[in-house]
């Protein structure tokens, strides 16, 4: 996929509506974009999980914000249907509706990319295939991904896509990051079978990878709950001391480190990573140009 530029990271839309409001999200939409970034990943999922939020916050946020910059046609944005109880699953109907329905919110035509979020057993993929390929035909949607699929079923979905001279499927996006390391074993074999890419979320493991999470140290967050206990494991302790040697070498942040890494690896295109405010899209900025030396790739893989 050589022709897909998806640029040196992708700008994570799940804070938008939950930890950003309206003001804070055009804040870090500019500065990402200002700085050269280009590609934008959102959900009709996100922000659902907040008191008071329905589905499609971060989604109308965005569109809010490219009709007033009027940008649109100088970003990428990925979509993402399936995992949102207000419209669950891959069923052909759920689809269309889903589409319409986060097009309108995005006040735009088209996805540049558009994802199963997560796999739905209970349709046959044969289906699937046939709905997304009547996207792209249509005009709605212009490459395809899956999310959170097994090997097996990714490999399957893609077979399936490519024997009926169906649309096909490009990217695929997963959990991946200097913490959780299963997508190099589970499924990069297969994405690099397939010819597909890789745009891994959780690249920051929800924020542990930015070093602000530190023995005893408190973190204002809604994720410092979970992340904080990836400090009682060794491993980790010594991966921050790592990730702080090498951030120093360079005078960048650690967040900028731990993307570089990801961008190294095989069948990584750009990792996904977020910020809650403009002031916070500094340290992904960073990362943009940063590139690690063999000894420093090596001393994190170990």
């Amino acid at each position: 996929m050589a022709d897909l530029d998806l640029g040196p990271i992708v700008l994570g839309g799940n804070s938008f509506g939950w930890t950003s409001n309206r003001e804070d999200t055009f804040g870090v939409l500019d500065a990402f974009v200002e700085a050269g970034g280009t590609t934008i990943d959102t959900s009709d999922l996100y922000s659902s999980w907040v008191p008071g939020n329905t589905g499609g916050e971060s989604e109308t946020l965005i569109g809010e914000w490219t009709a007033e910059r009027g940008n649109r046609d100088r970003v990428q944005i990925i979509g993402k249907v399936g995992m949102w109880a207000g419209r669950p699953g891959l069923s052909p109907d759920n689809i269309r509706a889903a589409v319409d329905d986060s097009l309108k919110r995005l006040q735009t035509d088209y996805f540049d990319f558009y994802l199963a979020h997560k796999d739905d057993d209970s349709v046959p993929q044969e289906d699937v295939v046939g709905v997304f390929d009547e996207l792209v035909r249509a005009g709605k949607v212009r490459r395809l991904g899956v999310s959170n699929f097994s090997a097996d079923r990714l490999r399957s979905i893609v077979e399936i896509s490519r024997a009926t001279n169906a649309a096909p499927f490009v990217v695929a996006q997963d959990k991946f990051n200097l913490v959780d390391r299963g997508y190099a074993t589970a499924l990069a074999p297969t994405v690099a079978e397939l010819g597909l890419v890789e745009i891994p979320f959780y690249s920051l493991a929800s924020g542990f990878l930015t070093g602000k999470y530190r023995p005893e140290t408190t973190v204002d967050s809604p994720r410092a709950q979970g992340v904080t206990a990836l400090l009682d494991d060794p491993k980790n302790l010594a991966l921050l001391d790592t990730l702080d040697r090498i951030a120093a070498a360079h005078d960048v942040s650690v967040a900028a480190v731990a993307l570089a890494w990801l961008r190294s690896q095989p069948t990584v295109a750009a990792p996904i990573a977020g910020a809650r405010t403009a002031a916070q899209v500094a340290p992904l900025v960073e990362s943009f140009t940063l590139v690690l030396d063999d000894d420093e790739l090596a001393a994190l893989d170990g």
